[in-house]
């Protein structure tokens, strides 16, 4: 794995959360660079099995070879789906590290940075769904202000909205750069890059459907981990951790915890541990690990 297309986040942590055995089954829905999945397989022994996720067709570069893993490129949303066709019923633990990987950021042809001047697109698999100017240049000025408020958290989502629909009524607005010049003067020039770099956020969010994938996935979670298996779960905002953490809280993501005759609650699994962040040193080596949250659950 090239360093540079991904640096793992939270390493020894997450992996240690899985509680691996050497005999065991294991999956990585975010395969990406490739990191965690190396550690995992250092960890297992000749008949450990593991199986990785990743939709991207770049991260084929870094595919692994070794008897014991297969890469299955599919969104983790079909992970029941997809291991059912590996003949896999049940897991020993899932990884899920839901950072958009430094590559994707850093390739700017691919739209999901502010840096590079490039046609916005931001999908994770770009052979399918909607790209960021599609969804720019089509969707209501409502339904802007609705994904900037809710996945951006701006509270000017309604005047970026207007802007929006504005410009495109003169000419699509089709790359980084045309976006960036559009709304730079509505934000102060301190907090310029902070603030776009909220507005890509929330519009990556909505073109790869990043919260319903994640509510899908989660949801097949207690089927295929087996009882005393883990989910060790990386998320990089406040939107994707409020998720994880009320499924291992709660097994759902709204409402009370369902509960039996006896009023004990049926839910099917217990958290381990506290939340877990970066360290300091971790921080300074890598920059995109600051907002990393570590949760770990395990299945009862």
């Amino acid at each position: 794995m090239s360093e540079t297309y991904h640096i793992p986040v939270l390493l020894k942590e997450s992996i240690d959360g899985m509680s691996i055995k050497p005999d065991g089954v294991y999956v990585d829905v975010t395969f990406g660079g490739g990191g965690h999945s190396r550690e995992i397989l250092s960890r297992l022994g000749e008949h450990g099995k593991l199986y990785a996720f990743d939709q991207d067709h770049d991260a084929q570069q870094n595919v692994i070879e070794d008897s014991r893993f297969t890469l299955i490129q599919a969104n983790f949303r079909f992970i029941k789906r997809f291991l059912k066709l590996e003949g896999v019923k049940e897991v020993d633990a899932i990884l899920g590290d839901f950072g958009v990987s430094s590559h994707q950021f850093d390739e700017g042809e691919r739209g999901f940075s502010i840096r590079f001047d490039a046609e916005l697109d931001m999908r994770m698999d770009q052979q399918t769904g909607i790209s960021a100017s599609e969804l720019i240049n089509t969707y209501s000025e409502e339904q802007l202000s609705q994904l900037l408020w809710q996945y951006g958290e701006i509270k000017m989502s309604r005047k970026l909205a207007k802007a929006i629909v504005e410009e495109r009524s003169v000419k699509p607005i089709q790359s980084t750069s045309e976006l960036n010049a559009l709304l730079t003067p509505f934000f102060p020039p301190t907090k310029v890059n902070k603030f776009l770099a909220q507005v890509y956020q929330a519009i990556r969010i909505e073109v790869n459907q990043e919260m319903e994938v994640l509510k899908e996935f989660l949801l097949q979670t207690p089927d295929l981990i087996k009882k005393g298996g883990r989910l060790s779960l990386i998320s990089y905002h406040s939107l994707e951790d409020r998720l994880v953490k009320r499924f291992i809280r709660d097994g759902k993501f709204s409402g009370a915890p369902e509960k039996d005759f006896y009023g004990n609650m049926l839910v099917p699994f217990k958290k381990i541990g506290k939340l877990i962040t970066p360290a300091q040193t971790e921080m300074k080596q890598n920059n995109r690990s600051r907002s990393a949250k570590l949760r770990i659950g395990e299945r009862l």
